[in-house]
């Protein structure tokens, strides 16, 4: 996935039409107005900066998602350990330890994570077995993934 960067008040629209997409403009319009107290052009041209961007479409009036919200903020969650942390998850998890207590029920539910972690390699496909959703990463795909119940 390519970069994307929001800024604040980007972050914040994107959230609306996450929530309610996929969304008509015309109702996107009344919401942004409700919730923000924007004007029609102000909508419109900052979802088209977000349609430029990659992260929504536009598509006859009706507004919808190229990337989830888990997509992006997972995207952001990797490049922070990249950038942070040289890709390190343990650095991560050892800085952040060392600045915040967390509970017994926190470190359960992380070694519970942990526990249902599995990787299995055959063929050059990764199958990632995470609680109820297992997802198919196939090398060839460019790490594309796709759901399997």
């Amino acid at each position: 996935m390519k970069e994307i960067e929001l800024g604040d008040v980007q972050a914040v629209f994107a959230d609306i039409i996450w929530a309610n997409e996929p969304i008509g403009s015309g109702e996107l319009v009344k919401i942004c107005e409700s919730e923000l107290k924007w004007k029609k052009p102000t909508t419109y041209t900052v979802l088209r900066k977000l349609c430029e961007k990659g992260l929504f479409k536009n598509e006859n009036g009706d507004v919808t998602s190229l990337i989830s919200k888990d997509e992006f903020k997972a995207s952001k969650s990797e490049k922070f350990v990249e950038d942070t942390y040289n890709g390190s998850l343990p650095a991560f998890i050892a800085a952040f330890m060392s600045h915040k207590k967390i509970s017994n029920g926190e470190i359960e539910e992380i070694q519970k994570m942990i526990n249902d972690y599995r990787t299995i390699v055959d063929n050059k496909i990764t199958i990632v077995v995470c609680g109820k959703n297992t997802q198919v990463i196939c090398d060839k795909l460019n790490s594309r993934y796709a759901n399997i119940e």
